[in-house]
């Protein structure tokens, strides 16, 4: 005779947790049979370069900081030939996006994000059209364009929200011919001037580098949709507070701090920036970095996982920063790719980036001898 069905509900449920409890062992050791990482083709055509360039971020850097300290740097990074370049900025896309979602993103559009107001009331695009109209001039980008054309794309990427591809078509322009028009008014040329010495590795790396090798533009990958304000609570911001840095306190964390100084305070030498640039990129920094941070918030106590939610939200943001590399890698097949990102992200691109089918990593130690 058969059972109610309402009893053999209870039964199934029942069988499943009983199951459950007796396979623990089982769904801890599993592991997946597909590994994209050793699937690497080889593939129809050249595969995807990708080079992941750590770097301290220059606006933080001593006195002892130079700008043409880094003509060392620039001159090995040239000599690898990128075809393009990827930095750690929010696309002007992006932005425009978060400014639509004020009561989770204000303080983030506030510290990451460029205003492009300006340059939208200066060539009549918002950043959708500017974006659109940026990808139209591009693939119709003549070998020799005129100076004209050069202040022209300036003047649309500044509406795009893309202030380093803008840089990029203003260092390219010969000086005598960096001047207002074609849609760059006044206002718009004092951004330009103001960004190509301001101490960023966008501007001071990235967009010379670029018009250094002919490149056209720059690409934004940086990501923070996974961001979320600050707790309102006080008790709860502090305790938020007091367990990441709790959990940063650490031996490693010591270590970085100890190797920081050392190399700041060797900047003033001749190989000053390089030798930082070859400490950063070493394949013992992000271990290191992992210890005395991500590694140290996974197994940090509070009872409200404050540690595991900052941790979340790191993983996030590098997945979605990769996607974006992705993205670009999927539109132009065979690219060698020079992506320039905060250090602490570099194992993280480097360990998503290896599960892509048709992208090999690049060593930076020979390239930065």
């Amino acid at each position: 005779m058969a059972l109610p069905l309402r009893f053999s509900r209870i039964l199934f449920v029942a069988a499943g947790a009983l199951l459950a409890a007796a396979l623990p062992a089982a769904a801890q050791d599993y592991r997946q049979s597909f590994h994209p990482d050793q699937l690497k083709g080889p593939p129809a055509g050249a595969l995807n370069e990708v080079l992941v360039l750590g770097t301290p971020h220059l606006s933080n850097m001593g006195d002892g900081f130079k700008v043409e300290s880094l003509s060392p740097l620039l001159d090995r990074l040239a000599a690898w030939k990128p075809t393009a370049i990827a930095t750690e900025d929010l696309s002007g896309l992006q932005c425009d996006s978060l400014r639509r979602y004020p009561s989770r993103y204000a303080e983030t559009v506030e510290t990451y994000c460029w205003d492009p107001a300006p340059a939208a009331l200066a060539t009549g695009l918002d950043v959708p059209a500017a974006n659109a109209e940026a990808e139209r001039l591009l693939a119709e980008w003549p070998a020799h364009p005129t100076p004209a054309q050069r202040r022209h794309l300036a003047a649309v990427f500044l509406a795009a929200g893309e202030r380093g591809s803008a840089l990029v078509q203003w260092l390219r322009l010969p000086a005598q011919d960096r001047t207002a028009g074609d849609g760059l008014n006044d206002a718009l040329v004092a951004v330009l001037n103001r960004i190509k010495d301001r101490a960023n590795e966008t501007y001071l790396i990235s967009a010379p580098l670029a018009a250094r090798l002919g490149l056209e533009r720059l690409w934004s990958v940086d990501d923070h949709s996974a961001d979320t304000p600050d707790p309102t609570d006080p008790i709860e911001k502090k305790a938020y507070a007091d367990a990441i840095m709790g959990a940063w306190n650490n031996p490693a964390s010591q270590t970085r701090r100890t190797q920081d100084a050392e190399l700041g305070a060797a900047l003033d030498q001749p190989d000053g920036v390089l030798r930082m640039y070859r400490v950063y990129n070493a394949p013992t920094t992000p271990p290191l970095i992992y210890q005395s941070d991500f590694g140290a918030t996974l197994v940090e106590p509070s009872p409200q996982a404050f540690g595991r939610r900052y941790l979340g939200y790191w993983e996030t943001r590098n997945l979605r920063m990769v996607a974006n590399m992705r993205d670009v890698l999927g539109r132009y097949p065979g690219t060698r790719m020079l992506t320039i990102v905060g250090a602490s992200h570099k194992g993280y691109y480097e360990a998503y980036l290896d599960q892509m089918h048709d992208v090999r990593l690049v060593d930076p130690e020979p390239v930065l001898r």
